[in-house]
């Protein structure tokens, strides 16, 4: 395997004076994906009354994009290490606008769901090469900024996506949730197609077909075991032969990836200590979010009798405390390092967790309010330094597998921080109330803040076990470096 031209962006100064506006364009279409994964949960309730189906069947609107995102990302981000990262963003970009335009024309349930696949396709392109385009646009001491800022729409478009799908719902009506992608798309086209630049960094390599078909099916029976456990129950004999089959598919995936000579994933990226626990971290911090993410409205609305817009402005604390703090965090990993403000941002949310944990019907909005922005600020301080880790640690012939994998565990770490949240939640209501339970009980909000406490509890301690390993990684490495300047002393006394 070999690199065609080994040029670099840093050496093209029409490419360098536009780099920041580039960002700007990879960042649109990153908000826009990520916001379509959440955005619709709000309009659920909406299309159930419209489409005349119950909500267990309309959920699939949203499991489906994001299992679509998940099953095709890998393939995509390997797809831009060998045709061009730039050149599959391209197409990608093209793709999501055509899926939100069709989703929004969409007037049955089977059609609404291939068109959000359609939408999937396109987030996944474009998903899986902005990471990798943007650590080779961007020199060394400018990439945590960028990277930060990468991170900060991601987090953003997850984060923001019920309260400003709840704004335009209630204004527009819920195709506009899909519409809204097609203008400011549409502009980011125009302009992308003007400042992006032709890629520089090709692999020859065949595309690993078994691979993807065995990684999709991976990824297709963990999300419907998941999704169709926390909906039944985790004892239907079918939906554990279901989980079995994913096991099964990710064991021959792997059997065969160490085997191929030109793989989907490139496993030896995995060998690298700091990429592993990077990627493994960013995974644990998104599922711990995500478990805040499902159950904060309840409790803003259900708990403390918030309508749903000062809801919505309450929760939007979080996305702006990240705003502030990423860009802020980016930039001074790229001049402190990035190891200390994972570790920094990750004790501040287990802080703010262990806060939400405690929360109850008369808690005030103010108190409420202040773990809220302490979350996004730990967020903030964790995500562009992390996201830096990730991408310095990678040769430039992998960019696009190192960014597909970090958008893949992100994607992961949503679903599985969602099934932790309904399925601990419903668990411990349904254990007081005596019988299954799977949503508010009227005149008995102590079953759902029980619940509340153990869900965000065990956030909590997901966030602490991120804080631990990158606590551990942060000595280790300060003991190394005193170690090397301990032996290069002798060395310059000589001298």
């Amino acid at each position: 395997m070999s690199s065609v031209h080994q040029a670099t962006y840093q050496e093209d100064a029409s490419v360098q004076k536009r780099r920041w506006l580039i960002l700007i364009v990879l960042n649109l279409f990153t908000f826009m994906s990520t916001l379509d994964g959440s955005i619709v949960n709000i309009a659920l309730p909406v299309l159930s009354v419209k489409l005349g189906l119950p909500m267990a069947q309309v959920a699939w609107v949203t499991t489906g994009y994001l299992m679509a995102i998940c099953s095709f990302i890998l393939f995509f981000g390997r797809l831009g290490d060998i045709a061009g990262k730039i050149r599959i963003f391209k197409i990608g970009t093209v793709v999501f606008i055509v899926g939100s335009l069709l989703c929004g024309i969409s007037g049955t349930l089977p059609l609404l769901i291939v068109s959000r696949v359609i939408q999937a396709l396109g987030a996944s392109m474009t998903m899986a090469n902005s990471q990798g385009i943007v650590t080779d646009l961007f020199p060394a001491d400018e990439r945590g900024k960028a990277l930060g800022l990468i991170g900060t729409f991601v987090s953003l478009g997850s984060i923001a996506g019920p309260s400003l799908g709840g704004i335009i719902v209630a204004n527009l009506g819920w195709e506009y949730i899909f519409w809204v992608n097609v203008p400011i798309g549409l502009i980011a086209i125009g302009l992308g197609w003007k400042v992006l630049p032709k890629d520089l960094i090709r692999v020859k390599a065949k595309v690993d077909i078994t691979g993807s078909l065995l990684f999709a099916c991976f990824i297709v029976a963990l999300f419907a075991g998941l999704l169709l456990g926390q909906q039944h129950g985790y004892g239907s004999t079918g939906i554990l032969l279901t989980l079995c089959a994913a096991v099964l598919a990710l064991i021959a995936f792997l059997w065969v990836e160490l085997r191929k000579p030109e793989p989907l994933l490139q496993l030896n990226l995995f060998k690298n200590p700091l990429f592993s626990l990077s990627i493994l971290c960013g995974f644990l911090v998104f599922a711990a979010n995500f478990c805040f993410n499902i159950i904060s409205p309840f409790y803003t609305q259900n708990m403390l009798g918030l309508s749903p817009s000062s809801a919505g402005f309450l929760l939007m604390l979080f996305p702006i405390s990240m705003v502030v703090i990423a860009p802020l965090s980016g930039a001074l990993s790229d001049k402190i390092g990035s190891e200390l403000l994972t570790f920094a941002g990750l004790v501040v949310m287990v802080i703010a967790q262990f806060g939400l944990a405690q929360l109850h019907a008369g808690s005030t909005v103010e108190l409420v309010g202040v773990w809220i922005a302490m979350l996004g600020v730990g967020s903030g301080l964790f995500q562009s330094p992390n996201n830096s880790l990730v991408m310095s640690t990678v040769p430039r012939t992998q960019l696009g597998s190192a960014g597909s994998v970090n958008s893949l565990v992100r994607n992961i770490g949503m679903v599985v921080g969602i099934t932790i949240a309904t399925t601990t939640l419903f668990g411990v209501m349904s254990g007081m109330a005596g019988y299954r339970v799977t949503g508010l009980i009227k005149g008995r909000p102590d079953i759902f803040l029980a619940g509340m406490h153990v869900v965000f509890t065990t956030s909590a301690s997901i966030c602490l076990a991120a804080a631990v390993l990158t606590g551990w990684r942060f000595v280790r490495t300060k003991q190394r470096v005193r170690v090397e300047v301990r032996q290069q002393r002798p060395g310059e006394g000589r001298g």
